[in-house]
């Protein structure tokens, strides 16, 4: 008989946890059948941990979103530690983070796709063929984006540019084709502000059995008061009176004070010859006539729109307030860089810079041309010319047509 070693056998059964997927696309080949829409979670090359993230898989295509926004309920306006980490929720707004985006597109090659829909319903689409960001050393700054695609035609609103209306003007045909934005609202919507509304958001006030849109006005039959729909709610200006150059009467239904007169050169030489605040209504201005200071030294004829004298107004002031204008006319103001805009473009011009140092001695310089472009360009200064006349230590700045 012979003697067998008895040996003992175990069986050893080895698991190890899969990876977790890597992206959106992954999440997708993970599954035979496909992956629905909605949250999974991902670890990206190199990053610590797996996160949640919103796979958007449509069409064949599976698209890790990076951010949404549907109705602006959640505040991006955040700090740099908030937009690094990520903030919002996944199934409603949200961004993802920037230290998250940096680990995602340097793991491979990525395509960028923005979608877009407007208020009245119309979409569109672009897409960049190469995404990357830097990390936070590098401040995560975009280091590559490829070629553009898309549909972007469609992005544009669908709408008659030669009868652009507004909450302003309800039934009033604004022509838009020859701006640069040359059209604005789809049919059946309204400029409100810098939005397009349909006719129910435009808000709407009543005075003497009138109904004046929202951001309209009302004057009264003397023009001595103005009152300004704003919310659905009448401000009264009880300051609000015709210049001496103005008359009060209506045209096209709408009263308010009126003149021909596009600049203070004008008003010069309708013999208006003292320094005083007078109206004038520019070229293409789209609102009312407004007021300006006319300084009529030197020839006459100069469109104040700057002046500081003793400080007391504070020109630390934000984007709204320089496009609108602040301060008093007959004393520290800036006119607005809208009406500006306007002034400029309307002839050529040239402008005054007058000083006056501490010992009380006055200087100015001229330039013989002034221009500048419209807010889509930041109200920059497009033209200026050379100096015709310079004394030394050259606060008021004019405007003067240029006599060709």
């Amino acid at each position: 008989m012979n003697n067998q070693n008895s040996v003992d056998q175990s069986s050893y059964f080895f698991y190890q946890r899969p990876e977790y997927p890597r992206d959106c696309e992954e999440v997708r080949n993970q599954c035979s059948s496909g992956a629905a829409s909605g949250v999974y979670l991902i670890k990206p090359d190199g990053y610590s941990e797996p996160f949640e993230i919103y796979c958007d898989n449509v069409n064949s295509e599976a698209w890790t979103v990076l951010l949404r926004r549907n109705d602006e309920r959640l505040n991006f306006d955040r700090i740099w530690n908030e937009y690094r980490d990520g903030f919002g929720f996944l199934s409603q707004e949200f961004w993802i983070g920037n230290e998250k985006l940096s680990y995602l597109t340097n793991q491979k090659n990525y395509e960028l796709r923005i979608n877009i829909t407007y208020a009245d319903g119309s979409s569109c689409y672009v897409n960049y063929d190469l995404f990357r960001t830097t990390d936070d050393f590098g401040s995560y700054k975009i280091t590559k984006l490829g070629q553009f695609s898309g549909n972007a035609d469609d992005c544009l609103p669908v709408c008659d540019c030669s009868c652009q209306k507004t909450c302003a003007n309800l039934s009033v045909c604004l022509n838009t084709c020859n701006a640069d934005i040359a059209c604005v609202c789809s049919d059946g919507f309204y400029l409100k502000g810098e939005d397009c509304v349909p006719l129910a958001e435009c808000s709407t006030c009543e005075v003497d059995g009138a109904t004046i849109p929202e951001g309209g006005f009302y004057v009264n039959s003397d023009c001595t008061s103005r009152a300004d729909c704003l919310n659905g709610q009448l401000i009264w200006d009880v300051t609000y009176s015709c210049s001496a150059n103005a008359v009060c009467e209506s045209r096209n239904n709408i009263r308010q004070c009126y003149t021909d007169d596009v600049d203070c050169l004008d008003v010069y030489n309708d013999g208006f010859t003292s320094s005083d605040v007078y109206t004038i209504n520019p070229t293409n201005w789209p609102g009312s006539a407004f007021q300006v200071y006319c300084n009529m030294s030197d020839g006459g004829g100069w469109t104040v729109f700057q002046r500081r004298v003793d400080g007391t107004v504070d020109f630390y002031r934000n984007w709204t307030s320089y496009k609108e204008g602040f301060g008093s006319f007959d004393h520290e103001h800036w006119l607005g860089n809208d009406k500006l805009y306007y002034l400029t473009n309307q002839k050529r011009y040239t402008i005054r810079i007058d000083l006056v140092n501490l010992d009380g001695d006055p200087y100015y310089a001229k330039y013989d041309y002034f221009r500048v472009n419209d807010e889509n360009d930041n109200y920059r200064l497009s033209q200026v010319g050379l100096t015709v006349v310079l004394q030394m230590n050259v606060a008021a700045a004019t405007l003067m047509p240029v006599i060709l």
